[in-house]
């Protein structure tokens, strides 16, 4: 199951030095609904090494303002504390979104 982001949370996590890889998405957003399944499975096959979650952007928002999240869904990467330049918008496959995490476990 994926984690849940909030404004509260979210610093702390990404200071751990652990991979993470965050889900920028909202109730009303039909392409980050259908792709909830997907994070979800992602959260529970890379569980120990990547945490993987979601951020809602209709009940938090320090986050999606600090990293100028314009569209939905939008997914950040981060590891050792800080933003990795891998940003992917719009919906993804499950093999992209894999790809992407294998990308961030290699740096």
């Amino acid at each position: 199951m994926a984690f849940t982001f909030t404004d509260e949370n979210v610093e702390e996590i990404i200071n751990s030095g652990k991979p993470v890889m965050i889900d920028f998405w909202a109730t009303w957003c039909g392409p980050c609904v259908g792709m909830a399944p997907i994070i979800d499975e992602l959260a529970t096959e890379y569980e120990g090494k990547v945490v993987i979650g979601k951020y809602n952007v209709e009940e938090e928002s320090d986050l999606s303002a600090q990293y100028r999240i314009t569209s939905l869904p939008t997914i950040l990467f981060f590891k050792d504390g800080k933003k990795a330049d891998i940003r992917l918008a719009g919906s993804q496959t499950k093999a992209n979104l894999k790809g992407a995490i294998d990308k961030l476990l290699a740096e």
